[in-house]
């Protein structure tokens, strides 16, 4: 038996205007619809730069509603194109509450489910606490007509518990639009480190919970901010390789670190069974023993 979902990263750099991205994320879901794609997987906050690089009130004007103008314009486009796509915006829920939103369409304009990133870091370069209210719609797969999607938002993806809590609740396959970097000053060897275990602790995931996985991320140089720049900041080289793995972890796909690119894999959702029968990780859990883990550290 087998269950293929053909699947697509499209991996951009800023375009410089939220009409500019809009138009580069249109051109590149028509090309995965024409190369007969089902589903496409979007960057963290792909509307505009990563603004998170400092701290200034004046990125809050950045923030749209849901449903809003972009979700207007991407949801016209999966259902014209008959696309299930994963899309992720700056969302204004009221005046001084706003979150890092991940907004599914299946195929249809309306958007058929939401979700809000949960762990919010607060790193230099990342400044993301001053801007998102940690997300309170929990870990709920989101289903779509190609099955039920965990989808997840960048520093989610060092977390187990998040990917365990989407396997628990039936997702299909996980899901993280990303916006992750070096600092230009780290040498090669730390950039390799650092990407080396962002590839690695989500290849983990898949592997702990049986499923496919896919990842998204940003590419391209973007400036810090004037601001940033006065406090010691250098900007952010997004690292790009994006990739699709399988079950066992295996890589299926991976986009190169520096360009925009138009990743497409197949991935087969009913490999999830027979890897679970032979790995049964779910039915050994000892969730008897697991009560310390809702401690912040077991003093």
């Amino acid at each position: 038996m087998t269950r293929l979902v053909r699947a697509a990263l499209l991996q951009e750099t800023n375009r410089g205007s939220v009409d500019a991205n809009l138009g580069a994320i249109e051109a590149g879901l028509r090309a995965a619809a024409a190369k007969g794609v089902q589903l496409v997987l979007l960057q963290e906050l792909h509307n505009g730069p990563y603004f998170c690089q400092h701290e200034s009130v004046a990125e809050f004007d950045r923030a749209e509603p849901i449903p809003g103008p972009s979700t207007a314009r991407i949801g016209a486009l999966a259902e014209e194109l008959k696309l299930v796509v994963v899309a992720s915006l700056f969302e204004r829920r009221a005046a001084g509450l706003y979150h890092n939103a991940a907004v599914v369409f299946d195929c249809k304009k309306e958007i058929c489910g939401k979700y809000r990133k949960m762990h919010i870091p607060d790193d230099p370069a990342f400044y993301e606490k001053f801007y998102f209210t940690p997300g309170d719609l929990g870990f709920a797969p989101i289903q779509t007509s190609l099955g039920k999607l965990g989808v997840l938002v960048c520093w989610d993806q060092w977390y187990p518990e998040a990917a365990r809590l989407m396997a628990l609740a039936g997702a299909d396959l996980l899901l993280y639009p990303t916006a992750i970097g070096w600092d230009p000053n780290d040498d090669a060897a730390e950039k390799s480190r650092q990407c080396d275990a962002w590839v690695t602790v989500q290849r983990g995931h898949a592997i702990a919970n049986g499923l496919p996985l896919l990842a998204c991320n940003r590419t391209g140089f973007e400036a810090a901010p004037t601001s940033s720049i006065e406090s010691g900041g250098r900007g952010l080289q997004f690292w790009g390789s994006s990739f699709v793995a399988g079950p066992q972890g295996e890589v299926l796909a991976q986009a190169s670190t520096d360009n925009p690119e138009l990743l497409i894999a197949e991935v087969d959702l009913a490999r999830s069974e027979s890897v679970r029968r032979i790995w049964p990780f779910l039915r050994d859990r000892r969730i008897d023993a697991y009560g310390d883990l809702l401690k912040r550290y077991r003093d």
